[in-house]
């Protein structure tokens, strides 16, 4: 079994200090709770606003981000920008309690014009890491959206998915009937869910709040029960626990990935 927590909290842009200390500060409270890992929302340590996060000192941040796990002695998942040879990508980071860099994984679902002017989109299939006896894998936002992302961690062995996220607030919009409508809500309270049910996997999913987010920051069961979630706004921690032989159990009663035809998806 393994505690984690997920933070939402606003961050402010062009801040990274202030931020690394709020994240700090959510470590030392996950870690007194019993948590062994802390999930972080997207871009939080400079604020998330991709055109300006693009020229931050990714590197270094990610060298604060691997103190921080290894003095308050919590696992790390955080968000930052790369840059590989003057190309940028939207990064997440999987430290474990030493400051260890486990994972590093590129997004691969850029979402909209500001996200696409100023980075790349990441190439590679989710690779997992073992931590506390389960198999963590890495993924950003809009990624969690694509059900080929989900079911590629999945089968990379995955019982656990760590998503930092940057979901904007789009209230209800749509059609003009009632029931006709679409609010990004919902990722966090129906799609989320369906990932982690449809392949038989935790899924923590940590949003920004604040002027422009939805907040609503979950963790969902493998059987697509959500056993933490947090308000539309304001800063919470999220904790539960984790644990690997619900992951099987949940995937003897629904055998999607056993009875699933790939050949066919073409």
């Amino acid at each position: 079994m393994a505690r984690i927590a997920a933070l939402q909290a606003e961050s402010r842009v062009g801040e990274p200090t202030e931020n690394l200390a709020l994240i700090r500060r959510a470590a030392v409270r996950a870690a007194e709770a019993g948590a062994d890992l802390l999930l972080t929302p997207e871009l939080f340590a400079t604020g998330y606003a991709p055109a300006l996060a693009a020229s931050s000192d990714g590197a270094g941040i990610r060298k604060e981000l691997a103190a921080i796990a290894d003095e308050e002695g919590i696992g790390l998942v955080a968000s930052t920008v790369e840059d590989d040879s003057g190309t940028r990508f939207i990064s997440a980071s999987f430290f474990d309690e030493t400051g260890t860099e486990l994972l590093r994984y590129r997004k691969a679902h850029l979402f909209g014009d500001e996200e696409r002017s100023a980075f790349m989109p990441g190439a590679g299939m989710p690779r997992t890491a073992e931590f506390r006896g389960l198999r963590v894998a890495l993924g950003i936002c809009y990624d969690i959206e694509f059900p080929e992302y989900a079911r590629a961690a999945a089968r990379a062995g995955a019982d656990l998915l760590c998503i930092p996220t940057a979901v904007p607030a789009t209230g209800d919009v749509g059609g003009p009937q009632p029931l006709h409508t679409y609010n990004a809500e919902r990722i966090s309270t129906l799609l989320v869910p369906a990932r982690a049910l449809e392949n038989g996997v935790y899924i923590a999913y940590a949003n920004h709040s604040g002027a422009g987010f939805t907040g609503t920051s979950v963790i969902a069961s493998p059987y697509g029960t959500l056993l933490a979630a947090a308000g539309a706004d304001g800063e919470e921690l999220l904790l539960t626990d984790i644990h690997p032989d619900e992951v099987q159990r949940a995937r003897r009663i629904n055998t999607y990935a056993h009875d699933m035809r790939p050949e066919l998806y073409r």
